[in-house]
């Protein structure tokens, strides 16, 4: 299986979500948005989750943006060109489960749903 979670370390659903894997004795390679930058299939997440499920609004880099630069926040391509200079905005975990499926955050049962589909 080519799983791929992406995030970055310190981030507490990230820890879960790696935490979950390992339990599960499932393989995986970790992409750290901090360390190894926003990597280019960004565009591939953004067509298979829509940038809406990306853009983490709920986050503390989110509310410490101003009110301008959320409210350009708008479409695919404002949202794009936001994730790519603020990496901390972005939902974390995403995770390539493979053959284009692709999720933001972390879910116990639909983690379980994927690797299920995987087998």
């Amino acid at each position: 299986m080519a799983l791929t979670l992406y995030g970055i370390p310190n981030c507490d659903t990230v820890k879960k979500a790696r935490a979950w894997l390992t339990a599960q004795g499932v393989e995986y390679r970790f992409h750290d948005f901090k360390r190894d930058g926003v990597p280019t299939d960004i565009d591939a997440w953004i067509g298979a989750l829509g940038w809406e499920a990306l853009v983490n609004r709920a986050g503390t880099t989110w509310r410490k943006l101003d009110d301008a630069t959320r409210a350009g926040v708008a479409d695919a391509s404002s949202a794009r060109a936001l994730m790519l200079a603020q990496p901390s905005v972005i939902k974390r975990p995403v995770v390539h489960w493979g053959a284009g499926h692709y999720t933001a955050g972390f879910d116990a049962s639909r983690f379980a749903a994927h690797l299920a589909q995987q087998t």
